[in-house]
């Protein structure tokens, strides 16, 4: 639990705050307003005491230390996409110059020159929505990359992808999920969750499937004995109530299906795309987000802080906040950086795990259902 002096700091009287340290403590749920109340406050310093707080009194007592991460491998087939999402910077038209398609033969032999294939735990598999990369496109890569690398978990395609690909076909999105386990995925991404507020979608991706069909979609995979993550997308014009309207359909969500295993909380970036640049949130708001997210998703195990997204800097900070997982080595990931983000492009093993260890935690290498595979404790680091 806290040490002597923060605990003396939570629960003094004169801190607002302190009610919500012996909620989280005894296990009781936090409520819509009060994770207003929270949000609202300046005292970040107690924001993180309380999602830390709720992160250790969730967390088994020998693992409280641990900070997660994957050897992972980012795959988007194409760039061409028919949605017209505002924030977006990858999407391409069929026509041009700078678009792309890969063929199942195109993503084995990208993954081939890859040195560290033999290490990969995980594909992440996301693309456009592509009428020319249909259910017969997708049930073939994942035959195909089981085939030749059957060790590594396929984590694959949005719930707006499932969507996209049931209606093009024309079956229900149950039968899409069921062909594609048999093909060999193994659970479902968070993207495409974006804001949850039908205000903010009509202004920002009013062609997209809308909230309830997304976690309908999460719901059913998780039904079929699937896990899969959330995500939410702020910077986007939307307010700290709808930020946590959204982690509340999260939650509510997972008190029916019980199938996500992280939360991600995502910011926008703006180069290259039609949102208004002045939404972009702060670090503090970061931070916010990471602390609230943990605060009232007392259902969901992980809080992750995705690296590409904030930078290393602010998801070190985050591990005070509520985060125990900063994703992983990620390789060739495109869609943040078309819109402006300047982090690498990948992270190697050893620039993980030194980030986590500078960070106060232990490095823990798992894989995409978070079974450890290696701990790299000061011994054998």
């Amino acid at each position: 639990m806290a040490t002597a002096l923060v605990e003396d700091y939570i629960t003094r009287p004169s801190n607002p705050l302190s009610r919500f340290y012996r909620k989280i403590v005894e296990g009781e749920r936090i409520s819509r307003e009060e994770a207003v109340e929270i949000y609202q406050s300046y005292d970040l310093l107690s924001i993180g005491i309380l999602a830390d707080t709720a992160r250790i009194v969730r967390t088994p007592e020998a693992v409280r230390n641990h900070v997660y991460w994957v050897h992972n491998f980012h795959i988007n087939p194409t760039n061409i996409c028919e949605a017209n999402c505002r924030f977006c910077s990858f999407k391409k038209g069929p026509k041009s110059p700078f678009a792309y398609v890969m063929s199942v033969d195109d993503v084995v032999e990208m993954v081939n020159k890859y040195p560290m294939k033999d290490e990969l735990s995980e594909f992440h598999v996301v693309s456009g929505l592509y009428d020319q990369q249909g259910l017969a496109y997708y049930r073939d890569l994942f035959v195909a990359l089981k085939k030749n690398f059957p060790h590594v978990h396929i984590k694959g395609l949005t719930a707006v992808e499932l969507d996209y690909i049931a209606k093009l076909e024309g079956i229900p999105v149950e039968e899409v999920l069921t062909i594609l386990k048999e093909a060999g995925l193994g659970s479902l991404p968070g993207g495409g969750a974006e804001v949850f507020a039908e205000r903010v979608r009509q202004l920002v991706c009013v062609d997209k499937i809308p909230a309830a069909e997304w976690l309908r979609i999460h719901g059913l995979a998780h039904q079929m004995g699937m896990q899969s993550n959330a995500t939410l997308l702020a910077g986007l014009g939307e307010t700290p109530e709808e930020r946590i309207d959204h982690i509340l359909a999260i939650r509510e969500q997972q008190d029916k299906t019980g199938g996500f295993m992280t939360f991600i909380p995502l910011n926008c970036y703006y180069d290259n795309n039609a949102v208004d640049a002045s939404n972009a949130l702060t670090g503090v708001e970061n931070l916010k987000n990471f602390a609230i997210s943990r605060i009232l998703l007392d259902n969901v195990p992980h809080i992750k802080s995705f690296w590409i997204h904030i930078g290393e800097k602010l998801s070190q900070v985050s591990l005070s906040f509520g985060v125990d997982d900063i994703d992983g080595t990620v390789v060739q990931e495109k869609i943040a950086h078309a819109a402006g983000t300047d982090t690498s492009q990948a992270l190697t093993k050893a620039e993980l795990i030194n980030m986590i260890h500078k960070a106060g935690k232990i490095p823990v290498e798992r894989d995409t259902v978070y079974n450890i595979i290696r701990v790299y404790d000061s011994v054998n680091a």
